[in-house]
């Protein structure tokens, strides 16, 4: 199965990214892939809120529509990593979902609202709070493209391993982790992040990502990678320039690395005993 990974560096112009999505989903397709992914944030990355309410409609941005008739068209499945969804837009009462959506040739498959928001102060002095802007998912989704059955996350969803156990032992045999990572925690983090959950759940990773200085002044760490299941990197962007990253992905590897270290069956939840001097 051919896969393109599309790295990114957005802007505030929702559609400019709408065009340079199409642009390059169209060329991963000449080129044969099959699934095509994009990052975290693919229609706009803004850290001001205000201007993000002002910029989006609520619901659904009209893109969405785009992208569907795209994967169509051209006859693939498409997984925009996410977009941010206005659910209100009134002062005072805000809010907006961080959703990934799944397209295939015949439409719409599904779509993902992220469960764990980015909350953290950094030493670096960068603050985000992405609970202030964006309501928490509650759902873990599974859904199928092709041969692959995807298992459906969004960035800081990586640092939670329980979610992706649960994945895959739903079935899911490609883990899909879009991201717009910051620069420290992706230089430290990011790739023994991913190739964790691989190893930990017998499953390939794809991980598009947001790379470079955005217009908004954020800085993101690119570096877009897929993952085996044997946890090795099969396929690494090495900088953080938008462009795209091809893999080919022998499915059969994931049954065949789940037979030889089958730690999703044998896992056990063992009571928990504590003991004071």
């Amino acid at each position: 199965m051919r896969t393109a990974l599309v790295q990114m560096r957005s802007g505030l112009d929702p559609a400019a990214n709408a065009r340079d999505v199409e642009r390059c989903v169209r060329d991963a397709a000449k080129q044969g892939a099959s699934l095509v992914a994009t990052p975290e944030m693919t229609l706009v990355v803004d850290k001001r809120p205000r201007r993000l309410f002002e910029t989006l409609p609520v619901g659904e941005p009209e893109a969405v529509a785009r992208f569907e008739a795209l994967a169509r068209e051209l006859g693939i499945h498409l997984l925009i990593g996410s977009v941010a969804v206005v659910l209100n837009a009134e002062p005072g009462q805000r809010q907006a979902a961080n959703r990934s959506i799944l397209f295939g040739p015949n439409g719409r498959i599904a779509h993902y609202d992220k469960v764990h928001l980015f909350d953290v102060d950094l030493p670096t002095g960068e603050s985000w709070k992405e609970s202030s802007t964006y309501a928490p998912g509650a759902e873990a989704v599974i859904a199928h493209a092709g041969e692959a059955v995807l298992g459906l996350s969004i960035c800081y969803d990586l640092r939670f391993p329980a979610l992706y156990r649960r994945l895959a032992r739903s079935g899911a045999n490609v883990l899909c982790v879009p991201a717009a990572f910051t620069v420290p925690t992706g230089q430290a983090h990011w790739e023994v992040l991913l190739r964790a959950r691989a190893i930990e759940t017998g499953s390939f990773v794809l991980a598009p990502a947001q790379g470079g200085e955005h217009e908004d002044g954020r800085v993101t760490y690119g570096h877009s990678l897929v993952v085996d299941p044997w946890g090795t990197v099969i396929a690494r962007k090495e900088d953080d320039e938008p462009g795209l990253l091809f893999a080919d992905l022998d499915l059969s590897r994931v049954g065949d690395t789940r037979a030889r270290i089958p730690a999703l069956q044998l896992e056990t939840a063992p009571i928990l005993r504590t003991y004071k001097a």
